[in-house]
């Protein structure tokens, strides 16, 4: 059963925090464990951390966020979508929930909100995972791919199997069916008068998404002081190179890749995302 925690984030915003797990027994947690905050991606919400959250709670007190604009928290003006405001919004939930020094897990757009509070409070996080998000600027032609890609959806979806087969199958950007999409994009629809819609305002994502996609971020990296796992789905949207060279830049930078995996990699192979993360999640640990 999932519990819901409030967190205020930067400008009074609700956020809403989420445990899928009872968090370890005092007798049975070792106290050194750091707790972990989890960090979707754009479109994402919290429940798609769920899985590796559950597997988490054994050994730490692991919380996801639903961000700005996602899942159950505010969804404010567009002017609130920056990346100061994403970051303050995570620096609230660390202190807020008492998780830090924390591991921050980050997945696309919020491994790069996780790097940017490491960067700038080193205080609050003891660890980081990027799971499959560049350091490298995505331009102009990205922002409009992604535009016309929303323009494209058959909204409103009549049931939640046209979702799943749009997203798993029919979308242009499938290049061969994917349930795991399709489910991973059911999961941030809910049902309206006139069909299923997204939960979020694709607006205020492209809003969300053109305060990053212009600028690199290997100097953020390198302002990053504390042990970093770089990890990368092998058929993601993060290229071995360029994953390599976020390692190098890095001052504690490790390096680690998922077979046969893409870039929703810790939804679609939790398995093999688990084996990839807990060593280094052990040393972190120690």
């Amino acid at each position: 059963m999932a519990r819901r925690i409030d967190v205020t984030g930067a400008g009074g915003v609700h956020l809403a925090a989420w445990e899928f797990a009872d968090p370890p027994k005092t007798e049975e947690r070792d106290h050194s464990s750091p707790g972990v905050l989890l960090l979707h991606g754009l479109m994402g919400r919290a429940s798609h951390w769920a899985s590796t959250a559950r597997w988490l709670a054994g050994r730490h007190r692991a919380v996801a966020l639903d961000q700005r604009g996602h899942g159950q928290s505010d969804k404010p003006p567009q002017a609130a979508y920056t990346r100061e405001a994403y970051v303050e919004d995570a620096a609230a939930a660390v202190e807020q929930l008492g998780l830090a020094p924390a591991v921050l897990i980050g997945h696309a757009m919020g491994a790069l909100t996780a790097w940017q509070l490491a960067a700038k409070r080193p205080e609050l996080v003891r660890g980081l995972i990027i799971c499959d998000m560049r350091a490298s600027a995505l331009g102009a032609a990205s922002q409009r791919e992604w535009a016309d890609w929303f323009k494209s959806w058959p909204v409103p979806f009549a049931t939640l199997a046209d979702v799943r087969k749009w997203f798993g199958e029919d979308d242009p950007w499938v290049e061969r069916p994917n349930p795991a999409r399709g489910e991973f994009y059911a999961e941030v629809m809910h049902e309206c008068a006139d069909g299923w819609q997204p939960v979020f305002d694709p607006d205020r994502m492209l809003k969300s998404r053109e305060t990053w996609v212009y600028d690199a971020h290997w100097e953020e990296l390198a302002q990053v002081p504390c042990p970093t796992l770089v990890v990368r789905g092998v058929d993601g949207e993060l290229g071995r190179a360029e994953a390599q060279e976020m390692v190098r830049v890095l001052p504690k930078g490790e390096y680690a890749e998922v077979a046969d995996a893409g870039h929703l990699l810790p939804y679609d192979r939790p398995e093999a995302w688990r084996a990839a993360v807990e060593p280094f999640l052990d040393r972190v640990g120690e």
